[in-house]
């Protein structure tokens, strides 16, 4: 579908420990992808550049975004699923611990190059940066007025009600 979409820096990646942006697949279907550094592979010869990989932004266990618009969390090289604590590596996406163990994230290909990160996966059209809903025309709304995200309470906060799971 894609031949190679400029995305972003590896700076920013780095800066920023994720970025996020939504794709369409071959069924033209909206999707989160987020790219994460990974400080094993590196992009130069002298060895300071650390190389970018990109994941469909979503757990292995349940369907639960990984980063829900402000950033993936994230520990010693490995991203934190927000609902139940599952850690995925940042290298290769796998899991071994928790609900989502031996289970690997679904990867998206990229390249980069001169310190700039292309989407290069024939499967996937570049839609925009950020999350699904950012670049929804009718303002992240359902038809009905009510938000994409919003829980039984109204909130629009479809986070755990608690995080004492999850230790930093």
């Amino acid at each position: 579908m894609t031949e190679r979409t400029r995305l972003t820096t590896v700076e920013t990646v780095c800066d920023q420990r994720s970025w996020l942006f939504t794709v369409r697949d071959q069924y033209d279907e909206p999707d989160e992808v987020v790219l994460v550094p990974c400080e094993d592979g590196r992009t130069d010869a002298d060895e300071t550049t650390p190389s970018v990989e990109a994941w469909v932004n979503r757990c292995t266990h349940e369907a639960q975004r990984l980063d829900r618009g402000f950033g993936a969390a994230m520990r010693d090289g490995q991203i934190i699923c927000p609902k139940h604590g599952s850690m995925f590596d940042t290298c290769s996406g796998y899991c071994d611990n928790g609900e989502a163990a031996d289970t690997t994230l679904v990867s998206v290909e990229v390249a980069v190059e001169d310190g700039a990160v292309y989407l290069t996966d024939d499967d996937y059209d570049f839609s925009h940066e950020g999350a699904i809903e950012d670049g929804d025309e009718r303002g992240g709304e359902d038809g009905d007025g009510s938000s994409d995200t919003d829980d039984d309470d109204g909130s629009g906060d479809d986070m755990p009600s608690s995080t004492s799971h999850i230790g930093f």
